[in-house]
């Protein structure tokens, strides 16, 4: 029994000959082993792998020259002066030479005309960061990773198959009253820009809804994505082509229906969204459209200013109501 105990003893603490390999062979499986999920045969994706499978979409994208999407992320001066634009797609940079940009602006001048004529397509480029654009990705390194891309071959592409190329039917896929998808690229106070499948067009604020705008801002961002209403068509060339488009003509015209919520001899709160020549427009917080031609409050009214305002008739020709603005409630100074 004794002897039986010594032996259980020795063979349990002395070093075995066996244990280093087996911690050696723990540890290559430690390194070697993926990611341990909460889910039964579930696959943790690191940021390594997820990088690698990006970086092999863009490589098929620029072999196979098919359209990608990112977003406008910066505008850069490289070192001898030249503007390029850096667009983020999901985490790479992604370089476009201005010219490759499609910013058209007119005929390329030179001397004060050139440095003009940059400043403003640098505005242009600024009012457009944030937008969604499509590109083709021109080259590659795969040792830096680095990209470089041109969103004009991309327009033009699209242009082709959309406003040139013919269905089955042998319809235009962009036609006089179709509704399409456009994608807000710029916004100012009283316009917006959008681009319709390679062409863009500005509408002007009294195009972009039935009840009155003061500031696009209010209702658009860049980036948003919108449903317009084509209403012309220029076809000229590939490269020389046009379009005019509006938002408002999209949903049904409600002027006429929301006259019914104002009566006369009453009175509405209300926010101006324009003067012009003494007369105040104002959107009526019941979403009717009113204008004033005189005003009790000894102060003017101003743009974006809160009105009381008071029914005295209601135009249905024109679809507004028509009255007097008795106070300004909050101006925006």
């Amino acid at each position: 029994m004794e002897s039986t105990g010594t032996e259980d003893i020795s063979e349990s603490t002395a070093p075995s000959a066996a244990a280093p390999s087996r911690r050696t062979a723990a540890r290559g499986r430690k390194e070697d082993a993926p990611v341990l999920t909460l889910e039964v045969r579930g696959e943790v994706e690191t940021e390594e792998s997820r990088e690698d499978a990006i970086w092999h979409e863009i490589h098929n994208a620029y072999r196979t020259r098919r359209i990608l999407t990112g977003q406008l992320g910066g505008i850069e001066q490289t070192d001898n002066g030249k503007t390029i634009t850096i667009v983020d797609y999901k985490g790479f940079r992604i370089v476009i030479p201005l010219k490759e940009m499609m910013i058209n602006v007119g005929r390329s001048p030179s001397g004060q005309e050139y440095a003009e004529l940059m400043l403003r397509q640098n505005k242009i480029l600024g009012n457009m960061l944030g937008a969604e654009i499509d590109f083709i990705v021109k080259g590659i390194d795969s040792k830096t990773r680095s990209v470089v891309a041109s969103r004009k071959e991309a327009m033009l592409r699209k242009r082709q198959i959309f406003y040139l190329d013919t269905d089955a039917a042998g319809m235009y896929r962009i036609y006089e009253g179709r509704i399409a998808q456009a994608r807000v690229i710029a916004v100012a106070e009283k316009v917006i820009r959008v681009e319709v499948f390679g062409v863009e067009c500005s509408i002007m604020a009294r195009d972009l809804a039935w009840e009155w705008i003061g500031d696009a801002h209010e209702r658009f961002s860049v980036g948003d994505q919108v449903l317009v209403r084509i209403l012309n068509v220029r076809r000229d060339s590939l490269e020389d082509m046009g379009i005019k488009a509006d938002i408002k003509s999209v949903p049904q015209n409600t002027n006429h229906d929301n006259l019914k919520k104002c009566r006369i001899q009453s009175k509405y709160a209300g926010k101006v969204t324009d003067v012009h020549k003494g007369v105040v427009y104002i959107r009526l917080s019941n979403g009717v459209n009113a204008v004033a031609h005189s005003c009790y409050d000894y102060r003017t009214p101003g743009k974006k200013d809160d009105v009381s305002f008071a029914v005295t008739r209601i135009d249905e020709e024109r679809g507004v109501a028509v009255g007097i603005i008795t106070r300004i409630i909050r101006q925006n100074l």
